[in-house]
């Protein structure tokens, strides 16, 4: 399994307000079936970061380009492959 940074830049705020829920429900269940290993958006307004799970770009363009954020023009994003590391 990979992990892929994900940040979604504002782009309506109008937007982002009306389907926020349905953005945070979105994330949810995909939580629930294990492909979102942490979100948040940043404090400042700018937008946002997720960092899903999965075994390809493809899976993740997807996944991203299923959120109500994305779909309803309300943020833009770019994927990166992130090589994650825990501390000790």
């Amino acid at each position: 399994m990979k992990y892929f940074a994900v940040i979604s830049r504002m782009l309506d705020t109008e937007k982002n307000n009306m389907y926020r829920q349905d953005h945070l429900d979105y994330l949810k269940t995909l939580g629930k079936e294990g492909k979102v290993f942490s979100k948040g958006r940043f404090t400042d307004g700018a937008g946002g970061l997720v960092i899903y799970k999965a075994n390809s770009l493809t899976d993740v363009e997807r996944m991203v380009e299923g959120d109500p954020f994305i779909i309803q023009g309300a943020r833009t994003y770019e994927i990166h492959e992130w090589a994650m590391q825990l501390l000790d």
